[in-house]
């Protein structure tokens, strides 16, 4: 009589397959977090350690700032007046339109203004950071940066992470500031809100905490936005697939981060 062969059963081990892709699939995702949570602390800790490179931050501030003083300007004022004509028809329905103004800036000053301005800078700025950075990576620069003694970090990172945390506060206030103005545009001059009534009420509800909250709000946001640019350029992969897939992936996270931050801060300070 011939023995019995025993043959395996794929089928019979889909189970143990499947916890061995989610472990691994686990431990890639740890591993990952814990070198952005040590490319965090490096960043930081160069940044608040001297020399820095004030000539590169300069530069840096007017690529980030500067150049997206544009677009903030026109979603601010497109914002306002958005919140304007639908704040004026439901606050008029409990015969509220008087307070108009303390609807359009609080929302403005407290949430809208530094989470729109850190998406629009994400968007111009951070693709454009991790980008260069990618191609440098790519082109071997960094590597020839480390071959002549300089420090990638201080030369690179840590002036991209020093000007998104100047500007992005100086951005957010642009962006409340001309968002009011847009208000003020609909509610005075095309829905008949008086002006004095509107910045009347702004000047009574508006607190100082409220302004200090949307701008600890931004200077948090160009950390993010900086630290998720800086790591994805810093670590892409070669190629101009791999520098596009990394443009791509920044924008995305640091949007999903800006957002999700914003949520425990809010929870937080207000």
């Amino acid at each position: 009589m011939q023995p019995e062969v025993l043959t395996s059963n794929p089928t019979g081990f889909a189970p143990v397959v499947l916890l061995q892709q989610l472990g691994a699939r686990a431990l890639l995702l740890l591993a990952r977090a814990g070198r952005m949570g040590i490319f965090l602390g490096r960043m930081v800790g160069f940044a608040l350690t001297p020399p820095v490179k004030v000539a590169r931050v300069v530069r840096r501030v007017h690529f980030i700032g500067f150049g997206s003083i544009l677009v903030v300007m026109l979603t601010g004022a497109f914002t306002g007046m958005v919140l304007s004509l639908q704040g004026f028809y439901a606050l008029s329905r409990f015969g509220s339109d008087a307070f108009l103004g303390p609807l359009v800036a609080l929302s403005l000053v407290r949430e809208l203004g530094p989470v729109i301005a850190a998406l629009m800078v994400a968007g111009r700025a951070g693709s454009a950071i991790t980008a260069e950075i990618g191609i440098m990576r790519n082109g071997q620069q960094l590597d020839a940066l480390e071959l002549m003694g300089l420090n990638p970090f201080r030369y690179v990172v840590v002036p991209n992470f020093l000007a998104a945390m100047i500007s992005m506060p100086l951005l957010a206030c642009l962006f409340d500031v001309v968002g009011i103005w847009g208000g003020y545009t609909v509610g005075v001059k095309l829905l008949g809100v008086s002006g004095g009534t509107y910045m009347g009420e702004i000047a009574t509800y508006l607190e100082m905490k409220d302004i200090m909250g949307g701008i600890y709000k931004a200077i948090s946001f160009g950390g993010i936005i900086s630290w998720v640019c800086c790591y994805k350029g810093y670590y892409t992969d070669f190629g101009a697939e791999g520098v596009s897939r990394a443009t791509t992936q920044a924008v995305v996270m640091s949007s999903v981060l800006i957002l999700v931050w914003d949520y425990f801060m809010t929870s937080a300070m207000f």
